[in-house]
């Protein structure tokens, strides 16, 4: 893949000057690239996007050593950097353990779930686009669904480590010609079904789908 040499319309500068610009700085690259924006194995060197982004050296630095941290990026030298490509292989072994660890979040879950929650993750479900231009909006409440249970049941660890393997899923599936919003829309139904009749077995059963 060629480095980011060349204006792109999707990377527009970020104007705001606060302290928090790192942070700004690493939630919009991140978003670039889990949208789909920047692809797997495409070359991040550090200068030419913060001079694209217009911040300072420190805050891109710190963006991408986080970006780093969280598996997204992966350093290529010093200066620069380049957005991990994931393999098959370590895609169908994440989706192993995401499958145990997910399963465990909604059996510590069921039991602390409120009719609320479950009705209002049903509602934000069926108000998703259906056109297949919106990848973004069904990654972003899936990304939601799958670490709901482990922060209701108060996993948070757990919630981090289920975060982890969704970022390699991710990252795959960008690069990629797997997709399944349909089948995955209907897993998540299948799952609150299961929630809203308090059924552990059916729950976990759906979410292994």
């Amino acid at each position: 893949m060629s480095p980011l040499v060349k204006p792109s319309p999707v990377i527009e500068p970020l104007f705001a000057k606060s302290a928090n610009l790192g942070d700004q700085t690493y939630e919009h690259l991140r978003e670039l690239i889990l949208s789909r924006q920047i692809p797997g194995g495409t070359a991040v060197p550090e200068g030419r996007l913060a001079e694209r982004l217009q911040v300072s050296r420190t805050p891109m630095r710190e963006a991408l050593v986080r970006l780093v941290g969280e598996g997204l990026l992966e350093r290529t030298n010093e200066r620069a950097y380049r957005v991990r490509a994931v393999s098959t292989r370590e895609f169908f072994e994440c989706m192993q353990l995401r499958e145990l660890l997910e399963c465990h979040a909604v059996e510590k879950a069921v039991p602390l779930l409120s009719e609320k929650d479950i009705a209002a993750l049903r509602r934000d479900l069926y108000a998703l686009p259906q056109t297949d231009d919106d990848d973004m909006a069904h990654w972003q409440y899936d990304n939601r669904f799958h670490t709901f249970f482990a922060k209701a049941a108060n996993q948070e660890t757990l919630a981090r480590a289920i975060t982890q393997m969704r970022v390699v899923a991710r990252l795959f599936r960008i690069s990629s010609e797997l997709h399944r919003k349909a089948e995955i829309d209907e897993e998540h139904l299948a799952i609150l079904d299961a929630v809203g009749h308090r059924d552990v077995r059916g729950a976990t059963a759906a979410m292994s789908g």
